[in-house]
């Protein structure tokens, strides 16, 4: 089925929590993510799709017969989130995450470092999986902090990963976080709480920036509106666009190639799949590197239940995995949204690029 693209825009400012539990005396500080997870766009797409039907609210049946429940999305897919800007033509530009193998090779570009054998180097670790191949610094450059972009034009995107420096764009020339400081109520009083006091990050983004997203399935949206999104009821100007092609992915893969995930995803033994790689790959694959920046903890509110969703470890965008193979290996053709991810591919987890690994 045809999907259909959406370009999101603030009306003021958006609110998108981390996942992390908050309430007012427990934690004074609530922080915003940017761009959102797939977790948290897909409920705004899915409540307003209520709306663009009519569906009554009160109406358990018919909310699952059109959107499904917490965790059954029914016909739903879904592609994204991704920064995006319009430019002066009219065009949309998406944003990604600088890939986590790119480092600084001079004061104003990174480019990717090239994975070398861990045989070359003494390399002394407590991992219980050593990789065959670890990653170091460019030769010649001085390791240390430098103030440089972390995002990348699609364009430069694919550059980066062919072993082009490129120039990344700095996030302030996207979007800035506000700080917004509040008190918890006593509704039965009407008067404030003591010890209540507390700060929430609040994202503005940079004139002609805003979010896009694929959506196909939810049918009878008009061409443009307005709908809730995030925290605190703020709310998004939305416009359908045409849908922005995706680079193909190679079939077969080359024998050694790369993996950059364009969004988070999950594997349920933490950096991995516990089932291994012949879940997502047709032939033997061989694991060679990986450059991620960690992992990323995510939960939620459960409104229905009332309380808060267990918190998991997300792989985050931008990390990379190098492969191998002796044969003809291919992405399996049968992967929801073609995803690599143990964990809701329907609504965007686990969305990669896949391109040679060039030395």
């Amino acid at each position: 089925m045809k999907a259909k693209a959406l370009f999101l825009t603030p009306v003021d400012v958006w609110l998108f929590r981390d996942g992390r539990p908050f309430d007012a005396g427990d934690d004074h500080y609530a922080r915003s993510l940017f761009p959102p997870y797939p977790s948290v766009l897909q409920g705004a797409i899915r409540s307003h799709h209520l709306v663009v039907q009519g569906v009554d609210l009160r109406n358990q049946d018919a909310i699952k017969a059109t959107v499904g429940t917490a965790e059954d999305f029914g016909k739903l897919r879904m592609c994204g989130p991704f920064i995006a800007c319009r430019e002066a033509d009219g065009r949309l530009t998406r944003y990604f995450p600088a890939p986590a193998d790119a480092a600084p090779c001079d004061d104003a570009h990174l480019k990717a470092i090239a994975p070398q054998p861990a045989a070359h180097h003494q390399v002394v670790t407590g991992a219980d999986a050593v990789l065959p191949r670890l990653f170091f610094p460019h030769p010649g450059v001085e390791a240390e902090k430098r103030e440089i972009g972390s995002w990348l034009t699609e364009a430069d995107l694919h550059a980066c990963l062919n072993g082009a420096a490129v120039r990344p764009e700095r996030s302030d020339a996207l979007f800035v976080s506000e700080h917004r400081y509040g008190i918890g109520l006593d509704s039965d009083r009407r008067a404030t709480q003591r010890g209540q006091l507390y700060a929430a990050e609040f994202v503005r983004v940079c004139d002609g920036v805003g979010l896009y997203v694929e959506v196909s399935s939810y049918d009878g949206w008009p061409p443009a509106g307005v709908m809730r999104i995030g925290g605190e009821g703020h709310a998004a100007h939305f416009a359908q666009v045409d849908p922005m092609p995706w680079p193909a992915i190679p079939a077969p893969l080359p024998s050694r190639f790369k993996v950059y995930f364009v969004t988070p995803t999950y594997f349920e033994d933490g950096w991995k799949p516990k089932s291994g790689w012949g879940r997502f790959f047709d032939g033997q694959v061989k694991l060679e590197a990986v450059a991620l920046r960690g992992y990323e903890s995510r939960g939620g509110y459960d409104w229905a239940g009332g309380g808060q969703k267990p918190a998991r470890r997300f792989v985050p965008a931008g990390s990379v995995y190098y492969f191998s193979h002796d044969g003809s290996a291919r992405l399996k053709s049968d992967l929801v949204n073609g995803a690599i991810t143990e964990l809701w591919p329907e609504i965007g987890f686990g969305q990669v690029i896949i391109s040679e690994w060039k030395e």
